[in-house]
């Protein structure tokens, strides 16, 4: 994934402002008490622990949805765990819960036209199985 949000750069920073790796916006990094976005970006550890703990937070908030989905196909798409999670990194939890119980009909892009269904097909069938849904990660 982070090859497809940064080609992999720690220090990229996108025409909209979104930083690093993972390509993380300001108000996420906030919840996870990072403010200092300039050491942000010269921090490589701390962006994996962000990207570790940002996937235990969506995990937490779409444990239901994830459940209630996995297997089902949504548009020609099987839905995986992994490719949940991708498409809360990219739309955020409360959109990807909106495409998943609306069968697929709430298909969220983002400025560059990145959908859900793009991130749940391309990120398919990853192992997640490490990641344990935790509602108060942090870092």
């Amino acid at each position: 994934m982070a090859f497809k949000e940064s080609q992999g750069k720690y220090t990229a920073v996108n025409t909209l402002g979104y930083l690093g790796k993972y390509q993380f916006g300001r108000t996420t990094l906030q919840r996870f008490k990072i403010y200092n976005t300039t050491a942000f970006l010269k921090n490589p550890e701390l962006q994996e622990k962000a990207f570790i703990a940002l996937c235990k937070v969506n995990k937490w908030i779409l444990r239901k949805d994830i459940q209630r989905s996995l297997g089902k196909s949504m548009n020609g798409i099987k839905i995986t765990e992994s490719g949940i999670l991708a498409a809360a990194h990219l739309s955020g939890a409360g959109n990807v819960k909106k495409f998943l119980r609306s069968n697929g009909a709430h298909n969220f892009s983002d400025a560059y036209g990145s959908s859900i269904q793009s991130y749940l097909k391309k990120f398919s069938g990853y192992d997640v199985s490490t990641i344990e849904a935790d509602r108060n990660a942090n870092i």
